[in-house]
């Protein structure tokens, strides 16, 4: 959809939601940084000297495919998100939204089903990622 038009359609409480992080990326110069709170603390120690520009190589099993990721990013979805405590603690709502896109594989969700996951009431949920700003990335699907 032509972003301008997209611009002008108000989200309502069925409106999925998911990270786009291409534009988080060309937004936010400090995600990494942002992203890297969010690693378990044997992760922490492990990439205490990352490179931001570090990419691993990943095998597709099936194909034999080699495609190159995010070590950071990639670390956090795979192994940190999926830790029992990830989504413990009180966080701010932005970012337990940002956490549960990371645990379910950034699939769309919409504010009832955030609410259901929150705890959190739907209507809260969406005029907090339904407005015209755009916060850590999560827009409408």
């Amino acid at each position: 959809m032509d972003s301008r038009i997209s611009a002008l359609i108000k989200p309502t409480l069925k409106t999925k939601f998911r990270i786009d992080f291409e534009w988080w990326k060309s937004q936010d110069h400090n995600w990494k940084v942002y992203l890297q709170s969010f690693l378990c603390p044997e992760h922490q120690k492990l990439l205490a000297d990352y490179s931001y520009s570090d990419q691993i190589d990943l095998i597709n099993p099936a194909t034999g495919e080699v495609t190159r990721v995010d070590a950071l990013l990639h670390t956090l979805a795979e192994h940190c998100a999926k830790q029992p405590d990830f989504l413990a603690g009180h966080s701010a709502i932005v970012d337990s939204i940002f956490k549960i896109f990371l645990v379910n594989g950034n699939s769309p969700l919409n504010a009832m089903e955030l609410s259901e996951l929150l705890g959190k009431p739907a209507d809260t949920i969406l005029r907090t990622i339904g407005t015209g700003k755009i916060y850590k990335g999560i827009k409408p699907a």
